[in-house]
Order: C-alpha cells, then structure tokens, then sequence
C-alpha cells in the first residue's frame, strides 16, 4: 500500500492528479471536464416560452448518451465595487429623487455585503478519449444553446472552486504565508 492511500488525509482518498488546460486529471487516466452552465430566470418569461424552455431541455437531456452530474455550487460575490459604483453614481445626483433611489440600493447591498453569493451550474462528465471529451462539450453547448441557455467549458478555476465546495463544504480557507 503507498503512502499516500495510507495517510489518512484529504489527498489520499480524492483520486486527483491535478488540474489543467480546463480538465481535472484523475490518478486512473480519465478526465472530468465540466459545462458551465449561465442561470436564466425562466419564471419571468411567459407560460408559453417557459414550456419552451423545458421542453427543449427534455430534448436535450434525452441526447446525452453517456454519464454525467448536474453540479450546482455557490460562489461567494464581493459586491463592494457594486457599492462604491453606487456612492460615486449618488456623489455625481443632482436630483433629489435619484438620489433618495440610489441611497436605497446602497442600504439594501449593505445588508448583503457579508452574505452575497452566486449561484452556478455545471454538467461533468468523465472520459479518456481527448476527440471524444471535445466532441461530448460541442453537443453539450450546441444542446443548451438550442434550450436558450448561454455555456462554456469549466476553466481551471471553476473546476478548483467545485472541489473546494465538495471538499470543503463551501467555506473557504484562505492561509497566509507562515513567517519565521
């Protein structure tokens, strides 16, 4: 048995070889890669586009062929240019009725400033076969795009963020430099 499954740490049961060029490289050979997946409010559309939209997301899921997870992770949000933006916009107010306006929408985000987060959506697949992780991101973003949704890869960062949620719980360690 080898060091590392006998550590008892993180690194010893989590089969990752590392992360690079948008693709999380696992010990066995295979990939994981993930389609981000941009959020769209259906329910201020009409009855008829929302039906739309589901629909054409039936269509879509039944083409996946093949094995995935529908990822969702929160992604804290530093709204503080958001509120200096609007102290600026408040400072630059003539009129008094904007002002008061602006004034309200900085006392709302301070009430969030501490709790603000992102919501975010991701299909992962795992493969081997680099021709066939591009084919699989190619049907992916075409699918959701015919459903109406805006997506991309997974960069390197978005993959680091999505283990760091499952790992971690989505708290965040920041550690400083140890100084002797």
């Amino acid at each position: 048995m080898s060091s590392k499954t006998s550590s008892g740490t993180t690194e010893s049961f989590v089969p990752v070889k590392a992360i690079i060029n948008n693709m999380v490289e696992l010990d066995n050979g295979e990939k994981v890669v993930g389609i981000k997946v941009y959020p769209k409010n259906i329910f201020i559309m009409d009855d008829n586009e929302q039906f739309n939209v589901i629909d054409r997301l039936k269509d879509f899921y039944n083409t996946l062929d093949f094995e995935f997870w529908l990822v969702i992770a929160d992604r804290p949000v530093d709204i503080s240019v958001y509120i200096a933006q609007l102290q600026m916009q408040y400072n630059e107010a003539k009129d008094p009725v904007i002002r008061k306006l602006i004034n309200e929408d900085m006392n709302k985000a301070n009430d969030f400033n501490d709790t603000v987060s992102d919501v975010e959506f991701y299909f992962l697949f795992k493969e081997k076969n680099v021709e066939m992780i591009q084919k699989k991101i190619r049907l992916m973003i075409n699918g959701l795009a015919n459903a109406g949704l805006v997506s991309s890869q997974a960069t390197n960062d978005d993959l680091r963020s999505i283990l760091d949620n499952f790992l971690n719980g989505g708290t965040t360690y920041e550690f400083g430099t140890v100084m002797a």
